[in-house]
């Protein structure tokens, strides 16, 4: 009897041990279901997070237990949409934000002023990457045009690089070393990743998706073994988003069904286990290398996994969330989807397709048109917005058959498709 207790309780410790994911607590609490964009850690205690809509920064030095704000709108003049955070050391760091600006802190982010000397301004960074002692890629937009800046001094000076000829839009940049890298987005012909070997001098296309409108999102190699490569792949409704992974460095390419249209985060501990998410879902987990997908029903509208060692993990949603073996007593808030509020004025459609969209602050927009099936038909209109509007919209649609169409907005929080119907 005394062993059977025994080997009960020793099930129980081990069990017990075992990581899960929780919110963290002490940090900003998002309202209207907006999120943190990314989070960045230099090791287990060290890390950033940057909070997008509400434009925030927060700084950890014990592993996500506290944080401290050091950036918001009463910092810095305008408003911001902050869509990435990352780091070369303990005092240089990089902000990126979607309305043109890039901002760089010499003091661990205690000071934050914005980079002007770039030889051609970059409209936004959707993605930072810091290699090395001294070397920085990032690169944008999610919107388009596609481009690569560069630093190899610490950011004191930048190079630009127009990437039309590769890509429309760039989310993602992914280095191994200062030369070897990884960029990700879309093209004509669908989601991409392109893979630089001299620095971002030349580019090959490695992969595509081959349905036009979605994006490779994010992309991870692990950092035991190069040649393991994982991507998400966000897809415009019906379509499912994807995982991508690779054995051989990105030569070959498996792709497997995800877990909703707009995947966009993606995380691995090793081959089999890993993690992934988007606009509309929290962790999903598989131990089979993405063959099949369990819904852990824990976090909401993630966009960023950050990976630290296999037994600890952040990632980046409503709030910022850690996988770890340690309870952190943490009760997540209630998601509400925070969708763009767009009104069709009039369906069935006949010539014109007419319809108001309420915009609580500045923005950007893609509105493109899709068949039924999530075929791509055409961009129907890039908008930057300055300023919280109601802007009403009428395009002439008169050379579409009869049937059921998709219209896609795309803007700074997210993607929002709706149906509408062709006389």
């Amino acid at each position: 009897m005394r062993l059977q207790q025994l080997f009960v309780f020793l099930i129980t410790i081990t069990l017990g041990a075992q990581p899960t994911w929780q919110p963290v607590p002490n940090i900003f609490s998002n309202p209207n279901g907006q999120r943190f964009d990314d989070v960045f850690f230099l090791n287990e205690n060290l890390g950033w997070a940057a909070n997008g809509f509400y434009a925030r920064v927060y700084k950890t030095t014990n592993g996500g237990l506290n944080w401290t704000e050091q950036l918001n709108e009463n910092n810095i003049p305008g408003n911001y949409y902050f869509r990435n955070i990352e780091f070369l050391n303990e005092d240089i760091g990089f902000l990126g934000t979607l309305n043109g600006t890039f901002f760089k802190t010499n003091d661990g982010g205690d000071n934050w002023a914005e980079v002007t000397n770039f030889p051609t301004n970059p409209n936004a960074i959707c993605g930072i990457e810091t290699v090395g002692s001294s070397t920085v890629y990032g690169c944008g937009a999610y919107f388009g045009p596609a481009h690569i800046i560069k630093s190899i001094d610490s950011g004191e000076t930048w190079t630009y690089t127009d990437m039309s000829s590769y890509a429309n839009a760039l989310v993602e940049v992914l280095f191994l070393d200062e030369d070897t890298g990884f960029a990700a987005g879309r093209n004509d012909n669908g989601g991409c990743v392109l893979k630089t070997i001299d620095g971002g001098a030349t580019w090959t296309e490695i992969y595509n998706s081959n349905i036009v409108g979605e994006y490779v999102w994010k992309l991870q190699v692990l950092d035991y073994n190069s040649n393991l490569m994982f991507g998400a792949v966000s897809s415009v409704s019906p379509n499912i988003g994807k995982l991508i992974k690779s054995t051989d460095g990105g030569t070959n390419w498996t792709t497997l069904d995800s877990v909703e249209t707009n995947i966009q985060a993606v995380g691995f501990i090793n081959e089999n286990q890993g993690w992934m998410g988007g606009h509309t879902t929290g962790f999903y987990e598989t131990l089979d290398g993405g063959q099949t997908w369990n819904n852990l029903n824990i976090g909401n509208n993630l966009n960023r996994i950050f990976i630290i060692n296999s037994t600890t993990a952040f990632a980046s949603g409503t709030t910022v969330y850690k996988f770890t073996d340690t309870t952190l007593s943490t009760q997540e808030e209630p998601f509400i989807k925070d969708e763009l509020a767009v009104k069709i004025l009039k369906n069935p459609v006949e010539d014109y397709l007419e319809f108001t969209i309420d915009f609580p602050a500045d923005d950007n927009l893609l509105i493109e048109l899709y068949d039924i099936n999530g075929k791509f038909i055409k961009q129907l209109s890039r908008e930057i917005i300055l300023q919280q509007t109601l802007n009403n919209y009428r395009f002439d649609l008169s050379e579409l058959t009869s049937g059921t169409y998709i219209i896609d907005f795309h803007n700074n929080s997210g993607r929002t498709s709706l149906k509408f119907t062709k006389k």
